[in-house]
């Protein structure tokens, strides 16, 4: 009757140091209106799987503070799938310090003014435009992962990335320099972020 009575607690105990799944937010996205998400799942005792999902609603820049009225406004939607190789030998995956080469998918919308600023009487001061980017990066990132108590998770990682963007509008003067984190003339991009969540 005792072996019975303490089979669920063993199963407990076992599940408590299993994790295998982590359910993460990135802290510092909603600075710029996006939400994102990712879901790691362990592969091995040292890969795991993560897919990154994030959306953009309507980041507004370029402010006037006498209207109230914004010069560009930018919408849109990105996946990041990627593969974790983990370092640390004294924890198995998904904790510790780890490499991760990534692709990422990135489609932007926006509206506003071609210069993105408002005249004193708070009349645009350039042409109202359209566009959309669509971007298409790789890279790799270097970071750590913990997990405290068996149930929270705290990751921080940093990278370079290579992308590829084409732009769509009606201004042909409009180019990535108007999208947020993209600059004209390089095509070589940054990816960094600290996430907070949940592992089970």
């Amino acid at each position: 009757m005792k072996k019975l009575l303490l089979l669920p607690a063993m199963l407990l105990t076992g599940a408590a140091h299993a994790q295998t799944n982590a359910l993460k937010v990135d802290i510092f996205q909603p600075v710029i209106n996006t939400l994102a998400v990712s879901f790691e799942h362990k592969l091995s005792e040292t890969s795991s799987f993560q897919i990154g999902l994030s959306g953009t609603f309507s980041y507004s820049e370029d402010g006037d503070s006498f209207t109230n009225e914004s010069g560009r406004k930018t919408s849109g939607f990105a996946i990041t799938p990627e593969y974790r190789l983990y370092l640390s030998e004294k924890h198995p995956a998904p904790e510790g310090f780890y490499v991760a080469p990534f692709v990422r998918y990135q489609y932007l919308s926006q509206t506003g003014f071609a210069d993105g600023y408002y005249s004193g009487g708070g009349a645009p001061s350039g042409q109202p435009y359209e566009a959309s980017l669509n971007a298409f990066g790789l890279g790799v990132t270097v970071g750590r992962h913990w997990i405290f108590k068996q149930r929270f998770s705290l990751d921080i990682f940093a990278g370079p990335a290579y992308t590829v963007t084409s732009i769509s509008s009606d201004n042909a003067a409009i180019d990535k320099d108007y999208f947020v984190s993209y600059f004209e003339g390089t095509n070589y991009d940054f990816r960094g972020g600290v996430t907070f969540g949940l592992a089970f």
